[in-house]
């Protein structure tokens, strides 16, 4: 199927404790090569630190703020900033805003649970 419809996608929790909806995935859609996901944290709350072994995720913010740590970084996110974050890099993104904060998550290659570390475990 090359086309999903937000509704139709159900939204499970990741490793990283974000919950997220799969927009486009291989092992649902057919498409190969990446994935697309809408995660949503909610206010006050945040991702566990974590890393994808092979996997360059680009996230985009669609709504809210929040602040992220990217590697020994960290800085604000907005509603329109998109962040590059490279494979093998620890990440983890915090709701400091009131309403949740929704992100676009464009995974290469697609998002696997078996690709994920959490940081500590």
């Amino acid at each position: 199927m090359i086309l999903s419809r937000h509704a139709d996608c159900v939204p499970y929790v990741t490793r990283d404790g974000s919950t997220i909806r799969e927009l486009m995935h291989p092992s649902v859609h057919g498409n190969t090569g990446q994935s697309l996901a809408e995660a949503m944290i909610a206010p006050g709350q945040q991702t566990l630190l974590h890393r994808h072994r092979l996997t360059e995720e680009i996230y985009h913010v669609i709504e809210g703020d929040g602040k992220m740590t990217l590697g020994t970084r960290q800085f604000e996110l907005h509603a329109g900033d998109t962040v590059a974050i490279p494979a093998g890099t620890y990440h983890s993104v915090f709701n400091s805003g009131t309403v949740p904060l929704v992100l676009l998550c464009a995974c290469s290659p697609a998002y696997s649970h078996d690709d994920t570390d959490v940081a500590g475990t």
